[in-house]
């Protein structure tokens, strides 16, 4: 048998604990050796609970071990690029949480640069390891949706992150619509034109922050077909994420009630029926999360590309940057840009 792959954890945040806790009690072939945090105390406590690992609150420390063979960079966002930055060129294999940077000239220049060191670059583009989307996707390669006629996909938050967090998330589009251009990409084909809506809906602090809370974005695709995305980051009833695709001999639908539901119960009571609601997309992509990893940590070892690469980063940035240009030029934009 092959030796376990040996992966380091960048950023102990919720994503990087979900990933560590993975590598560490769930993926076969993967060794957490090491979890890393600027904040010392916080590393220190994680490695501790995880089965007294390394800690550091140093990226050089994982990047300069020759023992070492991956990373997963779960930092903030804006020190992604960076560390990705820092990664390639100590030659390390990277899972990198969406997106690689905001800036779309960065993101094409990372994974080229990635393609020519030979590092094997994913993209935490989580949907595309959950069951429910993996199905929907062996059916349209199969033939058996047909041609395609509409995309719908609805991404809804419970509640909205903290403002701290919103300033630096690069608005809705890119920090909540990518996953959902990224999906459609993947299911349908490249999208020729992006048309956005949205809204400070429910707080005046949202447009303070140059962010929404509501939007709805229609897409054409290249092949004909017609795509609508709506996303809340103030949803209140819990996480949904939905998906439907109409095609010519059939139509499938993602997120039914169970898909959202905490436990198969249902509780009725003085006329009303009650069932829990999941509450955030951990809870809802649990088992998707360790399926991206599991998948990242077997390109490694097998010495393949993963499935997810830094192109699709680059693909779904341009598609929120055309989302943010056509919400605040209140027009359709083309793809590519208009010349």
């Amino acid at each position: 048998m092959s030796a376990p792959v040996s992966v380091a954890v960048i950023g102990l945040g919720r994503m990087g604990c979900q990933h560590a806790e993975n590598l560490a009690w769930r993926v076969p072939g993967a060794r957490l050796a090491l979890v890393v945090d600027a904040d010392q105390g916080r590393a220190r406590e994680q490695a501790a609970r995880l089965g007294e690992v390394a800690w550091s609150a140093h990226l050089e420390d994982a990047l300069h071990d020759v023992a070492i063979q991956a990373v997963v960079i779960a930092a903030p966002t804006p020190a992604h690029a960076d560390m990705v930055e820092a990664a390639i060129a100590a030659g390390k294999d990277l899972f990198c949480e969406k997106p690689l940077t905001l800036d779309r000239a960065r993101s094409a220049e990372l994974s080229a640069r990635a393609a020519a060191r030979g590092v094997r670059l994913q993209v935490g583009f989580h949907r595309r390891f959950d069951p429910d989307y993996r199905e929907v996707k062996r059916q349209v390669e199969s033939g058996a949706v047909g041609r395609i006629y509409l995309f719908r996909e609805s991404c809804r938050d419970m509640r909205p992150p903290s403002f701290e967090y919103i300033e630096n998330s690069g608005g809705i589009f890119a920090d909540v619509t990518l996953h959902d251009f990224d999906v459609a990409r993947w299911l349908v084909g490249e999208v020729a034109e992006v048309t956005a809506v949205a809204g400070a809906v429910s707080d005046p602090r949202f447009l303070a922050a140059h962010d929404v809370d509501n939007a709805v974005v229609v897409l054409r695709f290249a092949g004909g077909a017609l795509g609508v995305i709506d996303n809340s980051r103030v949803a209140g009833y819990g996480y949904e994420c939905s998906a439907e695709l109409v095609g010519e001999r059939k139509t499938l639908r993602i997120g039914g009630r169970r898909s959202h539901q905490r436990l198969d119960v249902e509780e009725l009571s003085g006329g009303w029926a009650r069932r829990g609601y999941v509450t955030d997309f951990v809870e809802r992509f649990h088992r998707a999360y360790l399926a991206e990893i599991e998948a990242f940590v077997a390109a490694v070892r097998d010495d393949r590309m993963p499935e997810v690469t830094g192109e699709d980063a680059t693909c779904a940035l341009d598609l929120a940057e055309a989302a943010r240009r056509s919400w605040q030029e209140r027009r359709p934009i083309r793809i590519p840009e208009d010349e």
